[in-house]
């Protein structure tokens, strides 16, 4: 028989809850799955071959670990993204403002009031208490003059937040607004869950920028270099992402995913997407003209973000976690 020994692990990097591949040969499939480790907890095993298996990440350790199978005498190693905060309600993407501060949200059931609302993490990563102004604040975006907009899905207004964290009201009748992003020219375009994709000037008037089909959860938006990109997860069993030219034009840029969510531009220009689809879930890489690539395994995924240094903030429905600069 041969050696048992590992090769590959795909992707390399996950979060707490992320499927992983270990890929090799002569792993010892017999009556009994292998024992797997990942650091020192051991990974429930979900696929085996003598080529492959395929685990589930369930510790609470970061950083680079190694991986260990039963049987074989050489490790692997996988990047575990590390804790940010927890005790989050993120329901879109995060952002960072010009700073270096990353903003992050609680926003609660309809209508529900709590003691803050969107917490600011300096580039030190301590987390603090910016604004409790805004209910069910859903979506952000930080203007070319550097102001941070939020978006209130239980009033279907947007505001602008001061250095304080108080709010003022910028634009409001914009239906369920869930997602943000702007323009060089200052416009800013917000989704409306309900289809809508609007357009809005700096004095808070808005107009149709183009209609697409309704979403059962959010819509995500980013701003690319050839126009606005959109995910908006509904209920067919294969969703797309699309691209809004910016006078309203739309067309079909990927039609493979199941739920796809959070979208963002890393700073070379790449696009990354959320795939929350159980058993594909992660954050996928989309190369232009070329299929997507699974580079960051997780579960109950949300929103992404970027910082200047190109480390992913990638967000579950309650905990972001910062992952190391994508290759």
């Amino acid at each position: 028989m041969p050696t048992p020994r590992i090769t590959s692990i795909a992707p390399q990097r996950a979060i707490t809850g992320g499927r992983v591949a270990i890929i090799g040969s002569g792993f010892p499939i017999a009556r009994e799955l292998p024992s797997v480790r990942v650091g020192t907890q051991p990974a429930r095993v979900v696929f085996a071959s003598s080529s492959e298996l395929d685990i589930v990440v369930s510790t609470d350790e970061s950083g680079m670990v190694t991986v260990n199978v039963d049987g074989v005498a050489e490790p692997a190693t996988l990047s575990l993204g590390v804790s940010v905060a927890t005790g989050l309600h993120q329901v879109d993407n995060p952002v960072f403002d010009r700073g270096g501060n990353l903003f992050l949200t609680y926003s609660g059931t309809r209508g529900q009031q709590v003691p803050v609302s969107i917490f600011r993490v300096g580039a030190s990563g301590t987390r603090e208490s910016f604004s409790s102004s805004v209910t069910n604040p859903t979506s952000m975006a930080v203007s070319p003059e550097g102001e941070l907009f939020v978006s209130n899905r239980f009033e279907g207004a947007v505001y602008r937040l001061k250095d304080d964290g108080s709010a003022e009201p910028f634009a409001s009748d914009l239906g369920i607004p869930c997602g943000l992003a702007f323009a060089p020219d200052g416009s800013l375009f917000v989704g409306d869950r309900s289809g809508t994709v609007f357009e809005v000037g700096k004095t808070g008037r808005a107009r149709t920028l183009a209609t697409l089909p309704s979403s059962i959860a959010a819509f995500h938006l980013a701003l690319g270099a050839d126009g606005l990109y959109v995910t908006a997860p509904t209920l067919s069993a294969r969703d797309v992402i699309y691209r809004i030219s910016l006078d309203g034009a739309v067309s079909v840029v990927y039609s493979g995913f199941g739920r796809p969510q959070g979208i963002a531009f890393s700073p070379d220009g790449t696009l990354y997407v959320i795939e929350a689809l159980a058993g594909a879930s992660g954050v996928y890489r989309i190369p232009s003209g070329g299929a997507p690539e699974l580079v960051v395994a997780g579960s109950k995924l949300v929103g992404l973000a970027f910082d200047e240094g190109h480390d992913m903030i990638l967000c579950s429905s309650d905990t972001a976690y910062r992952i190391p600069a994508l290759s």
